[in-house]
């Protein structure tokens, strides 16, 4: 449930309410919203719900408790409308901007990662990807260079001014990982991996959670809850695509998603057509789908020598596709801007004539 506070409570009356919450055996999380305080009550309830939500009401400088039904509670625009904006070194990304993640699968030298680097930067990317611990499919494919790789993303860092985002694969690597990275990601194969949620949910570095390939859109939330309220409110989606009976592509991108998502969460809302796709040649045209669909930005497989990648080189872009990507998909999202946010919302203040952007 939700207690919305009234706009003239004061600091004292919203921290008894909060000292309630807790006496009750629940966790108080407040957001400091344009107007006023909510402030969601998260834990068990069972059948004290009705009597604890009439004594919350009756407690000084509450307008409202409200119930609410999704299980996610943190993540969900009931509890947050604005859009969640995350900033990192240069980078924005949520704030209607187009945000443009590249660089190689894997970091397999760091003559291999400048080289990529400085292109992708020189060619409009925000965000520096590079892979230093590769989760595989065999274990006798290439597994990553591990914190060697780290040195090099913090070198790349420093020679281009771009964030890097590599991704955590155990709780034991976030310490290290943290040290060298600006952006912890969470793959697919771990989104699951509550373990790793709740510790990348207690360091102060932004965390992108990848979709897991067979599942829900709500079981994806309720991953991304897991590290909001273990004190991390910075937290990007990243739609890779699911599995489905369709084997011609890798995966199958849902880009429903993203304008689903921007309706049910406050999340920035990334696309991953390499991982989605698995073919460098679809790999353009589901970028420009994913950004027509509303999407904060892309995530893309970069390498300036494909056919000779130690990983995924046939979803990698070559330099030149990359270019040639990054100049269509700027056209294309600044015909949709008035998709970010919450498109039920903006539909219904077109139909009063508002006509706000998110």
């Amino acid at each position: 449930m939700f207690v919305v506070m009234a706009v003239t409570a004061t600091e004292a009356e919203i921290n008894a309410v909060k000292s309630h919450i807790l006496s009750e055996g629940m966790t108080p999380f407040d957001h400091q919203g344009a107007e006023r305080v909510v402030i969601a009550v998260v834990g068990e309830v069972g059948p004290r719900k009705q009597h604890l939500m009439s004594k919350l009401s009756a407690l000084a400088g509450v307008e409202a408790v409200t119930p609410i039904s999704r299980p996610f509670k943190l993540t969900s625009r009931e509890f947050h409308p604005e859009d969640t904006v995350v900033r990192v070194l240069g980078a924005t990304i949520g704030d209607g901007s187009l945000t443009v993640m590249a660089g190689p699968c894997s970091v397999e030298s760091r003559e291999q990662l400048f080289e990529t680097a400085d292109f992708v930067a020189a060619h409009g990317a925000t965000v520096l990807r590079g892979g230093a611990f590769k989760p595989r499919t065999s274990p006798y494919t290439f597994q990553g260079l591990g914190v060697e790789a780290l040195r090099y993303l913090a070198e790349a860092r420093e020679r281009t001014g771009l964030p890097v985002i590599t991704e955590v694969m155990e709780p034991n690597q976030v310490d290290i990982v943290q040290e060298y990275a600006d952006i912890l990601q969470v793959g697919t194969r771990n989104m699951q991996n509550y373990s790793l949620l709740t510790a990348v949910g207690r360091v102060a570095r932004p965390v992108m959670l990848k979709r897991g390939y067979g599942a829900t859109v709500e079981e994806w939330l309720m991953a991304a809850e897991y590290i909001v309220s273990s004190g991390n409110p910075n937290v990007i989606l990243c739609e890779r695509g699911i599995r489905t009976f369709e084997t011609y592509t890798r995966n199958t991108m849902d880009l429903a998603a993203v304008p689903l998502l921007h309706h049910l969460t406050h999340l920035p809302v990334v696309v991953d057509p390499s991982h989605a796709t698995g073919k460098r040649w679809l790999v353009k045209p589901m970028a420009l789908a994913g950004v027509a669909a509303g999407a904060d930005g892309v995530m893309v497989e970069v390498h300036p020598r494909p056919d000779e990648a130690l990983s995924d080189g046939e979803q990698s872009l070559t330099l030149a596709e990359f270019e040639s990507m990054m100049s269509a998909v700027g056209p294309i999202h600044g015909h949709v801007r008035d998709l970010h946010g919450d498109p039920v919302l903006a539909a219904q203040a077109l139909e009063v004539g508002v006509g706000e952007k998110h």
